[in-house]
């Protein structure tokens, strides 16, 4: 219903109004923006569900955002980006009052590669020549446990990425996902590959490991990945769902996925019953659903990577017995199957064939880009570009 009536509303109000392009400021919240722009904070924040209310705290600095002003320079319309998948659009309606909802981000994913010489570092020559601090830290942690780049690297080495980057108004907005990279070392070249099954693997085919347990429960299939934009089942309405879900048996053993304290064990609202795990550098894991807690599971415990600490359930919104599991850095969700660090089990037979005509395809693209190196070319600082207009897409 809103698409069909912001088609409508376009004709009348895109070319008659003004369309200004802002930046989310330093410390500013969703909140301090609604008090900036003199909007309604009871109705669009204090009557919103609990979930939309914890997704305008997602809210980042440096974000843009546009808002599409009217007549006596009244706010008709706003888009403001809360993660790399949804965004807050606040629109008047036919009578004038100000209505709140989550849509996805309308964005376009460019293949990029990036060739390089190192001259100081890694970490430095990637955001030297880019720009980009998210690009030059995603390159660094996918290596960062199984090389040591202080001691082996030598300035000349050469260094390649073949990364996706999405961009939102013609500019980057989200972290880039590295498909495959590839950095010499001592006259040797070290690779690593994205493949299909979302997972990192070395030029032998070995899986690079993370400091978490591959899997919280045995058995259990993935049956919802991690995504910013996934339309709720049960609400029927765009959500974000910052964890994967392992369908199992009600009963079925749930292991802690890292070493750490039990920071909660107790219900919390849609979570059901849910664990959270404070570990090292800031990393929390939350375990939700749960049919019960293992007896002495309790806030302040310490517990071991692979102890039990509860069992599957449905408890909270839920449709049936399963495990959502997330994994947070310092407040801020992240894919738990993009956290690496060392090398370990391999790939056999089928799956190891598919995983070599990857990296096969992937090689060949490293050697071009070795062979013809092309400079990068940044982007300019900002596209003049009516994000309104493309709205009618959805």
């Amino acid at each position: 219903m809103i698409q069909i009536f912001l088609i409508l509303l376009l004709p009348l109000s895109i070319f008659a109004s003004k369309v200004d392009t802002y930046r989310v400021e330093k410390g500013q919240t969703y909140l301090t923006f609604l008090q900036k722009q003199k909007l309604p904070i009871k109705k669009l924040y204090y009557d919103l569900d609990n979930e939309d209310q914890i997704l305008t705290q997602e809210i980042k600095a440096g974000v843009h955002y546009q808002i599409l002003h009217g007549k006596n320079n009244k706010i008709e319309q706003v888009l403001l980006p809360i993660n790399e998948e949804l965004q807050i659009h606040i629109y008047r309606d036919d009578k004038g009052a100000y209505k709140f909802e989550i849509i996805p981000i309308i964005y376009e994913t460019k293949k990029k590669v990036l060739t390089l010489k190192i001259s100081r570092s890694p970490h430095y020559d990637i955001y030297k020549m880019t720009g980009s601090t998210k690009l030059a830290s995603v390159f660094v942690s996918a290596f960062n446990r199984s090389l040591n780049f202080k001691r082996d690297l030598r300035v000349g080495d050469d260094l390649v990425m073949i990364y996706e980057q999405k961009y939102r108004l013609g500019k980057p907005f989200s972290m880039p996902i590295l498909k495959a990279a590839m950095i010499e070392m001592r006259n040797k070249k070290h690779y690593i590959y994205l493949n299909k099954d979302d997972k990192y693997y070395n030029e032998k085919g070995h899986r690079v490991e993370r400091f978490l347990l591959i899997r919280p429960i045995r058995g259990g299939r993935i049956s919802s990945y991690f995504s910013k934009r996934r339309f709720h089942p049960i609400l029927k309405k765009w959500k974000a769902h910052f964890g994967i879900d392992y369908a199992a048996r009600r009963g079925t053993p749930i292991r802690a996925a890292g070493s750490g304290r039990i920071s909660w064990a107790a219900r919390m609202g849609s979570y059901g019953n849910l664990v959270k795990i404070q570990h090292e550098n800031g990393y929390e894991t939350r375990y939700a659903h749960m049919k019960g807690f293992r007896k002495g599971i309790r806030r302040g415990k310490r517990v071991k990577k692979g102890d039990i600490i509860g069992y599957v359930g449905t408890t909270g919104r839920s449709t049936g017995p399963h495990l959502h599991f997330e994994l947070r850095k310092k407040g801020r969700p992240i894919n738990p199957l993009r956290v690496v660090q060392v090398t370990t089990k391999k790939l056999k037979g089928k799956k190891r064939k598919e995983f070599l005509s990857l990296k096969k395809m992937y090689d060949k693209e490293i050697s071009s880009a070795l062979t013809n190196y092309k400079p990068f070319i940044r982007l300019p600082k900002m596209i003049d570009e009516c994000y309104f207009c493309k709205i009618k897409k959805l």
